[in-house]
Protein backbone atom coordinates (compact mmCIF):
# COMPACT_ATOMS: atom_id res chain seq x y z
CA UNK A 1 0.00 0.00 0.00
CA UNK A 2 1.53 3.49 -0.85
CA UNK A 3 1.47 6.30 1.52
CA UNK A 4 -1.26 8.18 -1.22
CA UNK A 5 -3.83 5.63 -0.29
CA UNK A 6 -3.14 4.86 3.53
CA UNK A 7 -5.98 4.90 5.90
CA UNK A 8 -4.44 7.48 8.39
CA UNK A 9 -5.19 10.68 9.71
CA UNK A 10 -1.86 11.84 8.09
CA UNK A 11 -3.18 11.17 4.36
CA UNK A 12 -6.69 12.73 5.30
CA UNK A 13 -4.94 15.86 6.41
CA UNK A 14 -3.01 15.70 3.47
CA UNK A 15 -5.57 15.69 1.14
CA UNK A 16 -7.45 18.84 3.46
CA UNK A 17 -3.97 20.38 2.07
CA UNK A 18 -4.94 19.96 -1.16
CA UNK A 19 -8.55 21.43 -0.80
CA UNK A 20 -10.11 18.14 -0.63
CA UNK A 21 -12.59 16.62 1.46
CA UNK A 22 -11.82 12.62 1.66
CA UNK A 23 -14.00 10.09 4.23
CA UNK A 24 -12.50 6.22 4.11
CA UNK A 25 -15.62 3.89 2.08
CA UNK A 26 -15.71 0.33 3.11
CA UNK A 27 -15.24 -2.09 0.23
CA UNK A 28 -17.05 -4.53 2.23
CA UNK A 29 -20.28 -2.52 3.85
CA UNK A 30 -19.64 0.76 1.96
CA UNK A 31 -19.60 2.76 5.17
CA UNK A 32 -17.75 5.66 5.01
CA UNK A 33 -16.02 6.91 7.80
CA UNK A 34 -14.80 10.43 8.36
CA UNK A 35 -11.99 10.62 10.06
CA UNK A 36 -10.82 7.56 8.17
CA UNK A 37 -9.73 4.71 10.52
CA UNK A 38 -8.06 1.50 9.73
CA UNK A 39 -11.35 -0.58 10.88
CA UNK A 40 -14.96 -0.60 9.65
CA UNK A 41 -16.84 -0.21 12.81
CA UNK A 42 -19.82 -2.26 10.86
CA UNK A 43 -18.14 -5.12 9.76
CA UNK A 44 -14.85 -5.10 10.65
CA UNK A 45 -13.16 -4.83 7.09
CA UNK A 46 -10.03 -3.67 7.05
CA UNK A 47 -10.44 -2.88 3.08
CA UNK A 48 -11.05 0.84 2.09
CA UNK A 49 -11.06 3.03 -0.62
CA UNK A 50 -10.96 6.91 -0.88
CA UNK A 51 -14.08 8.86 -1.45
CA UNK A 52 -14.52 12.68 -1.88
CA UNK A 53 -16.94 14.18 0.71
CA UNK A 54 -19.88 16.42 -0.28
CA UNK A 55 -18.93 20.08 0.88
CA UNK A 56 -22.43 21.30 1.73
CA UNK A 57 -24.56 20.96 4.69
CA UNK A 58 -26.48 21.97 7.41
CA UNK A 59 -25.68 23.53 11.12
CA UNK A 60 -26.93 20.51 13.39
CA UNK A 61 -25.63 22.35 16.96
CA UNK A 62 -22.66 24.94 17.61
CA UNK A 63 -21.04 27.29 20.90
CA UNK A 64 -19.68 30.32 20.64
CA UNK A 65 -16.31 30.78 22.20
CA UNK A 66 -15.04 33.58 24.29
CA UNK A 67 -12.43 32.25 26.57
CA UNK A 68 -9.88 30.25 23.55
CA UNK A 69 -6.70 28.67 23.92
CA UNK A 70 -3.67 30.12 23.39
CA UNK A 71 -3.38 30.01 19.79
CA UNK A 72 -7.47 31.22 19.28
CA UNK A 73 -7.37 33.96 21.15
CA UNK A 74 -7.15 36.74 18.32
CA UNK A 75 -10.22 34.97 17.13
CA UNK A 76 -12.34 34.76 20.17
CA UNK A 77 -15.41 35.06 19.97
CA UNK A 78 -15.78 32.60 17.45
CA UNK A 79 -18.11 29.81 16.62
CA UNK A 80 -17.65 26.15 16.66
CA UNK A 81 -20.41 23.59 14.92
CA UNK A 82 -21.41 20.01 14.18
CA UNK A 83 -22.46 20.04 10.60
CA UNK A 84 -24.47 17.29 9.10
CA UNK A 85 -23.41 16.79 5.14
CA UNK A 86 -25.60 16.27 2.38
CA UNK A 87 -24.45 12.42 2.51
CA UNK A 88 -25.38 12.20 6.23
CA UNK A 89 -21.46 12.20 7.90
CA UNK A 90 -21.48 15.02 10.64
CA UNK A 91 -18.22 16.55 11.09
CA UNK A 92 -17.08 19.32 13.57
CA UNK A 93 -15.54 22.72 12.50
CA UNK A 94 -15.43 26.15 13.15
CA UNK A 95 -18.24 29.09 11.43
CA UNK A 96 -16.22 31.48 10.24
CA UNK A 97 -17.55 34.44 7.50
CA UNK A 98 -20.94 34.89 9.37
CA UNK A 99 -21.45 37.36 12.69
CA UNK A 100 -21.81 34.79 15.66
CA UNK A 101 -25.49 36.30 16.07
CA UNK A 102 -26.56 35.43 12.76
CA UNK A 103 -25.81 32.04 13.06
CA UNK A 104 -28.89 29.71 12.99
CA UNK A 105 -29.54 25.68 13.82
CA UNK A 106 -30.51 24.50 10.15
CA UNK A 107 -28.38 26.85 8.11
CA UNK A 108 -26.56 25.70 5.09
CA UNK A 109 -23.34 25.82 5.10
CA UNK A 110 -20.12 24.42 3.01
CA UNK A 111 -16.75 24.18 3.80
CA UNK A 112 -13.72 25.46 2.92
CA UNK A 113 -9.82 25.07 3.38
CA UNK A 114 -6.97 27.10 4.64
CA UNK A 115 -3.17 26.33 2.56
CA UNK A 116 -0.85 26.00 4.68
CA UNK A 117 2.09 27.46 4.73
CA UNK A 118 4.17 26.39 6.44
CA UNK A 119 7.62 24.47 5.37
CA UNK A 120 7.91 22.25 8.34
CA UNK A 121 7.34 18.74 7.73
CA UNK A 122 4.53 16.79 9.36
CA UNK A 123 2.24 17.24 11.52
CA UNK A 124 1.15 20.07 9.95
CA UNK A 125 -2.56 20.45 10.67
CA UNK A 126 -3.95 22.12 7.99
CA UNK A 127 -7.16 23.72 8.41
CA UNK A 128 -10.79 23.80 7.35
CA UNK A 129 -13.66 25.02 8.33
CA UNK A 130 -17.49 26.52 7.16
CA UNK A 131 -19.00 29.22 6.02
CA UNK A 132 -22.61 30.00 4.59
CA UNK A 133 -23.31 28.47 1.43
Amino acid sequence: MSEQTQFTIEQFYKYINQGKLMGGKCKKCGKIHLPPRPLCDKCFSKEFEWTEIPRKGKLLTYTIIHVAPTQFQQMAPYAVGIVQLENDLKIPGMIREVAPEKIKIGMPLTIAFETSTATSQWPQWPRYYFKPA
